[in-house]
């Protein structure tokens, strides 16, 4: 059988395999994997009979709902892009990706539209917006003259058949990352980089067709979207969750027997807080931790709840979708290890000339494979920054080849020990130099949170006239605290750190830290907003 080479190949062929088995599962129904891919068709024959070209991008401002899947996939199968936009994202700023990367059509809800339609005016290359309220398209055509609004159940009568050609290396989706600085930038992926990375994710894993994943993450960010790419290469069943308050997940991971669940370090922080129903051990098989590390106790605690389910420490980025992995029986002898490359990719650690890393040796990671992506939408000058030439003397490849080779070159400081597992050091536009000595946040962060009194927590540097920089954090009191003082944390930082190490304030705060789109706790906004407050 014909391995999946393409986007919309993954529903294709577990569909071939056993289409009475279950694709996805969302609000307590269910939808098999004939019905999926019979969808995905007619949504791609209804993008070509609409008029829409290979590669024009269409945005899905959804939340997860099995529309917002098969609107995914159906754009890929179409030949056009598709480009999913967090739910999160306010009108002005779904506006700027709309008319950042040309979206020719939009699907959305009524509900989400109503609030759109000023910002929408702006948007002069959009052209259609598609409704998944099959009631609710006269109500609001009206708004915007110059667009066609079709309701959902209008625009999939469409047969299946038609749709441009495809090859892997054509352009399949453009996601958007929050950014670290201005406005956010559109990672374009292609069909190749997404299958590869299905396959690799899949691959050690260990996921297979009895497998049920809980899609917990946002469908825009990387790793959530992964877990329908995933799922789908395996036949395995996905639980599209909306709401995460953490009671909510423990049920729905209870009442669903989910196998395999990926977040990120905040809602790990907050469901380690919570006893997990016995039943939930049962069934879980892995959880996986991504964008950030998660803290020792927090790990400690999880795996407490959970003792037969394997954890899996990673590290990725949208420009080249996953790279490392730490395997689960390396988790007790280098728990702050981001392990080794995932298969089918190779990591790199080099100085900033190029050459390679000596063992121990701080330097930029460097990701070269498959997964890497195809740049910034539109924006040459910072494609430019992260996807370089690689050295010729820096992989494996032979100096005779003509053709140069691109990298992901990510802007993260790390290490490659003896052994060659991986640990992460820190950003390089977040590394603290303190006192002559470069501190990485997650270092302070780390100290913090294993004293057991906070609940989350940001350390950040603010510039110091005679420091370099001055180490500031923001913390919320651990719930089975209920409250502490600064003057607290700072001695017992005091006890556990290094003098340079040792923040010049702790702020405590009750409210819970803000997060970004992506759900990470947002440094960069609490660090702009300590600024404002205490400017002179």
């Amino acid at each position: 059988m014909m391995e999946s080479s393409l986007l919309g190949e993954l529903v294709q062929k577990s569909a071939e395999r056993t289409p009475q088995a279950t694709a996805l599962t969302y609000a307590g129904a269910h939808l098999n994997y004939a019905a999926l891919q019979t969808q995905v068709e007619q949504f791609a024959s209804a993008l070509v009979h609409t008029g829409l070209a290979r590669a024009e991008r269409v945005g899905i401002y959804l939340e997860k709902c099995p529309q917002t899947v098969v609107a995914s996939f159906g754009a890929a199968a179409a030949g056009c892009v598709f480009v999913p936009i967090n739910p999160l994202l306010k009108p002005d700023q779904v506006a700027f990706i709309l008319k950042d990367c040309n979206v020719r059509l939009l699907v959305t809800s009524a509900a989400r539209f109503a609030l759109l339609k000023d910002a929408l005016r702006a948007c002069t290359d959009l052209r259609h917006v598609v409704l998944t309220d099959a009631h609710a398209a006269d109500e609001v055509a009206h708004t915007n003259s110059h667009l066609t609004v079709t309701p959902w159940s209008a625009w999939m009568q469409c047969a299946p058949g038609r749709a441009h050609r495809v090859i892997d290396t054509d352009m399949a989706a453009i996601l958007y990352t929050s950014g670290s600085s201005g406005q956010p930038k559109g990672v374009v992926l292609s069909h190749r980089n997404m299958v590869a990375g299905a396959k690799s994710v899949a691959s050690y894993l260990e996921n297979s067709a009895h497998d049920t994943l809980l899609a917990a993450l946002p469908l825009s960010f990387d790793a959530g979207f992964s877990q329908l790419t995933t799922a789908f290469h395996v036949g395995a069943r996905v639980v599209l969750l909306n709401y995460l308050l953490p009671r909510d997940l423990l049920r729905t991971l209870e009442h669903e027997g989910v196998t395999g669940l990926t977040a990120v370090p905040p809602l790990y922080i907050q469901l380690a807080q919570f006893e997990w129903p016995r039943a939930i051990g049962a069934k879980l098989r892995y959880f996986a931790n991504t964008g950030g590390r998660m803290p020792r106790e927090t790990l400690s605690v999880l795996r407490a709840q959970v003792p037969r389910a394997k954890p899996f420490l990673m590290y990725g980025l949208t420009e080249a979708f996953r790279s490392t992995y730490l395997p689960p029986e390396e988790v007790d002898r280098r728990p702050d290890s981001i392990g080794k490359a995932i298969p089918n990719a190779e990591i790199l650690v080099l100085r900033e000339d190029g050459s390679a890393c000596e063992p121990d040796e701080p330097g930029e990671l460097v990701h070269r494979g498959a997964l890497v992506g195809m740049g910034y939408w539109n924006d040459p000058a910072k494609t430019a920054e992260r996807y370089k030439i690689l050295p010729s003397d820096a992989s494996a490849q032979a100096s005779g080849l003509p053709l140069p080779e691109y990298a992901v070159f990510s802007g993260d400081t790390v290490r490659k020990d003896e052994e060659g597992f991986l640990y992460f050091i820190g950003r390089r536009d977040e590394m603290m130099k303190t006192s002559g000595y470069r501190v990485s946040p997650t270092e302070v962060e780390e100290v913090l949170y294993a004293t057991k009194l906070v609940g989350e927590c940001v350390a950040f540097g603010v510039e110091h006239p005679t420091l370099g920089h001055a180490i500031r954090v923001i913390a919320t009191p651990a719930p089975q605290v209920g409250a502490i003082d600064a003057d607290t944390l700072l001695g017992v930082c005091r006890q556990r750190m290094p003098t340079y190490m040792v923040p010049t304030s702790i702020d405590v705060v009750s409210a819970p830290l803000p997060r970004n789109p992506n759900g990470k706790l947002d440094r960069k906004l609490l660090s702009s907003q300590w600024m404002q407050a205490h400017a002179a």
